[in-house]
């Protein structure tokens, strides 16, 4: 069994791929347009077509979905935060200061109990973020 996060860009899916690609070095390993659709859209969904249906896109180890949804323009992403870990404390400031370009900081990175660094933010889209380095074992 698989678990995977499915994240509604409402409309800025296309953006948001590009900003995790140069940022954190995401690879998108699939992308389909509304237009591309082999059948027609369901009642009620009539998102413009040169925007994501679904998309399949790798951050590390981990695949993300993701999809313009109904392209409100107005994503809300509530109840839960992305965890990254970094390497060390250099790559964990480096994602963080990319992530919160636009964003929000909810809590700076900085040296807890259970990490060398650690903080909360969310990015330009609204999507939670924990960046953490693991403290050295």
């Amino acid at each position: 069994m698989q678990v995977q996060a499915y994240l509604f860009f409402d409309g800025r899916c296309e953006e948001a791929l590009q900003f995790y690609s140069k940022h954190l070095g995401a690879k998108v390993e699939m992308l389909m347009r509304n237009k591309e659709s082999p059948e027609p859209p369901p009642p009620g969904m009539n998102a413009p077509g040169d925007k994501v249906m679904h998309a399949a896109f790798r951050i590390g180890d981990t695949q993300l979905l993701a999809s313009d949804g109904y392209s409100a323009g107005k994503p809300h992403f509530e109840g839960f935060s992305l965890a990254l870990t970094a390497r060390d404390d250099a790559e964990a400031k480096r994602f963080f200061n990319a992530l919160a370009d636009g964003g929000k900081v909810n809590m700076p990175l900085t040296k807890t109990f259970f990490a060398s660094s650690f903080g909360m933010l969310a990015d330009r889209f609204g999507v939670g973020w924990m960046v953490m380095a693991p403290k050295a074992g």
